[in-house]
C-alpha cells in the first residue's frame, strides 16, 4: 500500500499502530488517495451490484448517536443519544450516492441521513410529528445494510 499511495512503509505504520504517542492520522490528501486506492481494488462489480440494489430497494441503517429536535412548545428538545434501526427508501440512497460522488464531505452526508432519519423515524413517513427538524451528531457508530 506504501508504494501505491508514494509514501514509505514507515509512514504507514505510523497512520496503523495501536501505540497511542506513536500514531499519526495521515492528511486530508492522503486519506483521499487510500479511499481511491481501497475503492479501485475491492471488487468493483461487487459494489456496482450492491449500490444498485440500494438505489433499487433502499437500504436498512443503523446507528448510535445523539439525536435533538426543535418541536412545537410543551415537548422535549434535550439531545440524548439513541439507537435507531430504520429501513430508508431508495431515493435516499440514491441522494447519498449523488452526495458521495459530487465529493460531499461527512457534514453534508451526515445532514441527508438527518433528514432521512427524521421524516421515516421521528415523523413515522409524515404521518406524525409535522414540522420536527433533527439534530444528529456524536455519531458512535453508524452501518448500513444492503438486501
Amino acid at each position: 500500500m506504501a508504494t501505491v499511495l508514494g509514501v514509505s512503509q514507515r509512514a504507514v505504520q505510523r497512520w496503523v499502530t495501536k501505540k497511542p504517542r506513536a500514531r499519526r492520522p495521515p492528511g486530508p490528501t492522503q486519506i483521499r488517495a487510500i479511499e481511491e486506492a481501497v475503492l479501485a481494488r475491492w471488487q468493483p462489480r461487487v459494489r456496482a451490484r450492491l449500490r444498485a440494489q440500494a438505489e433499487a430497494e433502499g437500504f436498512v441503517f443503523h446507528t448510535r448517536a445523539r439525536f435533538g429536535f426543535a418541536a412545537p412548545a410543551g415537548s422535549s428538545d434535550d439531545p440524548r443519544v439513541r439507537w435507531i434501526t430504520q429501513d430508508l427508501p431508495a431515493p435516499v440512497a440514491r441522494e447519498l450516492f449523488a452526495a458521495r460522488d459530487a465529493g460531499a464531505g461527512e457534514q453534508q452526508q451526515t445532514a441527508i441521513l438527518a433528514r432521512a432519519l427524521g421524516h421515516a423515524y421521528f415523523r413515522d413517513g409524515g404521518r406524525r410529528a409535522h414540522g420536527l427538524h433533527i439534530a444528529f451528531s456524536d455519531v458512535e457508530f453508524a452501518d448500513f445494510s444492503i438486501g
